[in-house]
């Protein structure tokens, strides 16, 4: 899966089919699985460094996938995210 760098804003993220990719600070990349672990939805936004689920409002830190407020009780699984030029490719 891949994503042109600039659909990755600073602080904000994309949802790409079963990945969301993340800048949480400028030049730094991070992703992780987009199914949240506490129902199995997908999550839907990142925001102000968060990424949120909205099934149940679980969120979760874009930079470590880390959960920051449940009812999820674990983290969103991690990806590897490696940029390429103008592409983020995530495996």
């Amino acid at each position: 899966m891949s994503v042109p760098v600039a659909d990755v804003p600073v602080g904000g993220g994309k949802v790409v089919g079963q990945s969301v990719v993340a800048q949480p600070t400028e030049g730094s990349f991070t992703a992780f699985s987009s199914t949240c672990p506490h129902a199995g939805c997908a999550v839907s936004e990142v925001t102000n460094g968060t990424i949120i689920c909205p099934c149940h409002g679980s969120q979760f830190d874009a930079s470590t996938g880390d959960v920051t407020g449940g009812p999820a009780t674990a983290g969103l699984e991690k990806r590897t995210v490696r940029r390429t030029g103008d592409t983020l490719v995530v495996s």
